[in-house]
């Protein structure tokens, strides 16, 4: 799947880990003005069954969206003990115009969830580059009673934000999960947390920063 981007602004970053200053970006510049495109290599997971996630660019251009039409996690009634976890992996190709680097900046989730009284959930959310050891993750947790709407932004200091390694090309890959655990809720009603795509206000968004890399 090929998605064409065009990207408008430096937003706040999410990552909370910086690379070498040698590795790292010189300067924070206005976006390229060139067309970055997004390949999606893989996406794959219990949450995201092949068919049922889908990318998409915002109609200002200044991010891309996800979408989901299976992404539910739930527990407690005749639910199966595996469905109280639910997981999507999204392994992206970001081809970026010559002398740039980029980062994912702030993270928009939002689905909804029925917990019983004595029931939790948990959304989850890791960011890593290919072949880097180091892996940014963020958790929000929501406890029952809940009946509504939610959404979870991922968002840290800009000094802190990780890009990805100039001149070399490196898949980015992010991992979500929802978590729901019953707890002492009453064993016959179930609890679930879905991220979907339900209506078209329910959906999960990623912004991207930009800088020159070194010698540019």
């Amino acid at each position: 799947m090929r998605v064409p981007l065009l990207v408008s602004g430096a937003i706040t970053a999410l990552f909370a880990s910086a690379l070498p200053a040698q590795a790292g970006p010189s300067s924070i510049v206005d976006p390229p003005p060139d067309r970055i495109v997004i390949d999606v290599a893989t996406v794959n997971g219990s949450g995201c069954p092949l068919g049922t996630a889908a990318v998409a660019v915002s109609e200002d251009n200044t991010a891309f969206t996800v979408t989901y039409s299976e992404y539910l996690a739930q527990a407690g009634g005749g639910s199966s003990p595996t469905a109280a976890r639910r997981n999507c992996q999204l392994n992206l190709l970001v081809h970026v115009p010559q002398g740039f680097t980029y980062a994912v900046a702030s993270a928009d989730y939002r689905g909804y969830a029925s917990l019983r009284p004595g029931a939790s959930s948990t959304e989850k959310a890791s960011y890593y580059f290919q072949g880097s050891p180091s892996t940014a993750s963020r958790t929000h947790t929501f406890r029952g009673p809940y009946e509504d709407n939610w959404q979870a932004t991922d968002t840290t200091d800009w000094a802190q934000l990780v890009w990805a390694p100039c001149g070399v090309q490196r898949n980015f890959n992010i991992n979500t999960e929802l978590r729901v655990n019953a707890g002492t809720s009453n064993p016959a009603a179930t609890s679930y947390m879905t991220m979907d795509s339900t209506d078209g206000d329910i959906s999960t968004v990623y912004h991207l920063a930009w800088k020159e890399c070194p010698g540019r």
